[in-house]
């Protein structure tokens, strides 16, 4: 990889961490629609904004690589190393997760075989909110897309690789101005642009991001109920964010897809034809009875295995985003 870096800026060196496959398949993770910067700048390497730097990873069969890039401290090193464990939240034993979840439910046994390595991120709270808000009615080329441009809008330029710039993700003083919402419209953003600008002035006057970080700390209704009250935030959203930032474990996301799932292959009875809460209630209770304290995860696996399977023809997998995307609650235009 050709590096042009902002001005202050060099390549880092590399260092690997040891992480079995079974414990973590980057590419499937990456590409699970947990986070949406991550990009495949060479076959194999994958490059995005982590901690305020741009990384590059690549993965071995034991190992995982990664270099930095940009404004830092210096060559990676241990507290680097941290960052990446904490990202990827690689304390947590996957391959006896994925043995309890087989061994308590047959079809995961069967659909996980060909999907191992399957992880939740544990992102920046600040960014995983807005990104998920922006994916109400999406799909995933779109809300990759929105998403790029409002870190090149309202974020700092970090540095440019093989011509492709990086930027922070914005920060929520970057989001409150005036003129906040007429210029996320004129982005693309739709009636998404209020969402972002609203959930960013209510955060800032309300808890803060220090205060949306300290929900972490907090029982998963708590936070849940705390996300509900933002602007442009249902249950889909608030679940995606308790699982993937607040260290929810047991927060299952159900979606159209999901529910469908729920249906068709589980055989639970919801009444009607559409997501409701209930339904949602219900869906997730059902999956946290069957898997345990860390349903949340075990539901990626089986997301991302339906996913895969999905990939082809050509287009299948943005629509199969764009069910993710969906949600039945307070994520419609209002």
């Amino acid at each position: 990889m050709r590096l042009r870096a902002a001005p202050g800026s060099q390549p880092g060196l590399w260092r690997a961490l040891p992480c079995p496959q079974a414990e973590l398949r980057l590419e499937l993770v990456l590409r699970s629609g947990q986070a949406f910067r991550w990009r495949e700048s060479s076959p194999g390497a994958w490059s995005g904004v982590l901690a305020g730097r741009v990384w590059t990873l690549r993965q071995e069969r034991e190992r995982l690589w990664y270099t930095l890039y940009g404004d830092g401290d210096g060559a990676p090193g241990a507290d680097t190393d941290q960052i990446l464990r904490d990202y990827f939240q690689l304390d947590v034993g996957l391959r006896e997760l994925y043995r309890a979840w087989g061994d308590a439910d047959p079809l995961f046994r069967q659909v996980a075989r060909d999907c191992p390595g399957v992880r939740v991120l544990r992102q920046d709270p600040v960014e995983c909110l807005f990104s998920f808000i922006c994916t109400s009615n999406n799909h995933i080329s779109r809300i990759t897309a929105m998403i790029e441009r409002l870190c090149q809008a309202f974020g700092r330029r970090l540095c440019c690789l093989d011509a492709q710039p990086f930027h922070a993700f914005p920060s929520l003083s970057a989001l409150t101005g005036a003129d906040a919402e007429a210029r996320l419209r004129a982005l693309g953003f739709g009636y998404r642009a209020k969402f972002v600008s609203g959930s960013a002035r209510a955060l800032a006057e309300g808890i803060g991001a220090e205060g949306l970080c300290g929900l972490r700390a907090a029982p998963y209704a708590e936070a849940r109920r705390v996300l509900c009250a933002l602007p442009g935030v249902g249950t889909k959203v608030a679940d995606c964010v308790c699982l993937m930032a607040l260290d929810k474990a047991e927060a299952v996301p159900v979606d159209t897809h999901i529910w469908r799932i729920a249906r068709q292959r589980y055989g639970m009875a919801l009444g009607g034809k559409s997501l409701t809460p209930r339904a949602h209630q219900e869906i997730g209770d059902f999956f946290r009875g069957l898997w345990g304290p860390r349903a949340g995860w075990a539901q990626a696996v089986l997301f991302c295995a339906d996913l895969r399977k999905g990939q082809e023809p050509a287009g299948s997998r943005d629509q199969a985003w764009e069910s993710r995307g969906r949600d039945s609650c307070r994520d419609k235009p209002r």
